[in-house]
């Protein structure tokens, strides 16, 4: 999901909000979330080095490279919302 497709979303969000038909995210959260997903990146940059074959370590840096573009997108939302 790009960031166009993600900033929609944020706008339909608010919307639902003013609706009353969804909870206010709470920066709090995202935080939390976002400190997830940096160990998640930590542990998984600590397994690629220690791993012996190509295809596990390609394998891990793919879902390195996957948690990195959810720790941006984190990130924006906690801009977004503060």
């Amino acid at each position: 999901m790009g960031l166009k497709k993600l900033a929609a979303k944020v706008v339909e969000y608010n919307e639902r909000l003013e609706q009353g038909k969804a909870s206010k995210i709470m920066p709090e959260d995202v935080e939390k979330v976002l400190r997830k997903l940096q160990k998640k990146c930590e542990d998984l940059e600590e397994e690629a080095a220690h791993a012996t074959s190509s295809e596990k370590k390609d394998r891990l840096q793919k879902k390195l490279d996957v948690a990195q573009e959810h720790v941006k997108r984190g990130e924006w939302l906690l801009e977004q919302i503060k």
